[in-house]
């Protein structure tokens, strides 16, 4: 939190600029996704590999890769300053396991990731699409939403399954929260 004040102080990477609306709106809105994410991943071999698409300054990413240390986390965003803070971070924090790539991610060329996050980024079907070709055979895609998006669940293209929509619990955050689990519908289920 101290790394993400000090540059968003000159780089805006988030709108909340105070300690408090961070540690809520932030941090405890990221850990909330921990548990669920080691869940997810259990079967997974290990070290499995996570995928935040729009990690803005590193939500949920940076905070995945401290909290879980065997998963290989990649943040990817399309704003320079935004890859730069994760990858001062990583550093800073010494995360071997938290990468950061400047790109749109359709255009990332990487091997594929067991596990594609977003939070904020844009709808389930733009998500899904835009990240489809680096999903790994069994994996998964977690979105972070506030409230169930109805609407978006609708639009989601008939080869997508949503699988899963988990409500979590923020402390401290009087405001609904929910992940959206989803996976290529020819795709057997998750055990």
């Amino acid at each position: 939190m101290g790394l993400l004040l000090h540059w968003n102080s000159t780089y805006n990477l988030t709108a909340v600029r105070d300690r408090p609306g961070m540690l809520t709106q932030h941090l405890a809105d990221c850990l909330a996704v921990v548990g669920p994410v080691q869940r997810a991943l259990h079967e997974q071999p290990t070290p499995s590999r996570l995928l935040d698409v729009g990690s803005g300054g590193g939500l949920p990413g940076v905070v995945l890769a401290i909290m879980l240390p065997a998963l290989e986390v990649t943040c990817v965003d399309t704003v320079g300053k935004k890859a730069a803070f994760v990858r001062q971070a990583a550093g800073a924090l010494s995360l071997q396991n938290l990468h950061s790539a400047h790109a749109r991610v359709e255009s990332l060329a990487d091997s594929p990731f067991d596990l594609i996050a977003s939070r904020a980024f844009s709808s389930l079907a733009e998500f899904t699409r835009l990240s489809r070709a680096l999903l790994a055979p069994g994996g998964s895609w977690m979105a972070m939403k506030a409230k169930r998006p109805e609407a978006e669940l609708t639009a989601l293209p008939p080869e997508i399954d949503v699988f899963h929509v988990e409500q979590l619990a923020v402390p401290g955050l009087n405001a609904e929260r929910c992940l959206v689990w989803m996976r290529p519908a020819s795709q057997p289920p998750p055990h």
